[in-house]
């Protein structure tokens, strides 16, 4: 091959990729971020629901809960503070007791084992860091299964 021949194709070959890089920075300077700042993000909502009836009716605690400008993940750390969209875990405490645990996933929270009688649970958005961004409580009632005369019924077998 020509040695003019070779320069050509690698200058058309360059001027094809610049053109071609640059219709990629306009489409892109149209389209919105793919990550906003954090700073521009609303802030993050806690919303739970009541306790389930049915299983409350046997002694059993499950909220259901959903979040707004947040995902609940197993992410700790001060590097994960600044990531978006914001992400962090609930802290979950019953009866203001000194004893928290982190909830790491959007499964409902569920509790047993409580007394019966009137209870409540903060559930505490936390970011990475432990902040903590919102702050909702939950007031249950767990019922005296003796009282209500909910007794497990009996097993019969047959041979």
């Amino acid at each position: 091959m020509h040695p003019i021949l070779k320069y050509l194709s690698a200058a058309a070959v360059a001027t094809a990729f610049c053109a071609s890089a640059s219709a990629q920075v306009a489409q892109n300077a149209i389209r919105p971020p793919a990550i906003l700042p954090l700073s521009s993000e609303p802030a993050p909502k806690l919303i739970p629901y009541a306790a389930l009836p049915e299983p409350l009716a046997r002694g059993v605690v499950i909220i259901q809960f959903r979040t707004e400008n947040f995902r609940v993940m197993p992410v700790f750390g001060k590097p994960a503070v600044d990531i978006s969209p914001r992400m962090g875990h609930l802290h979950v405490t019953v009866d203001d007791a000194h004893g928290t645990w982190a909830h790491t996933s959007e499964d409902p929270i569920i509790v047993v084992g409580l007394t019966p009688g009137p209870h409540k649970l903060r559930l505490e958005l936390a970011d990475p860091s432990h902040k903590i961004l919102a702050t909702e409580v939950v007031a249950v009632t767990v019922p005296d299964l003796k009282v209500s005369g909910s007794a497990a019924p009996s097993a019969s077998h047959q041979h």
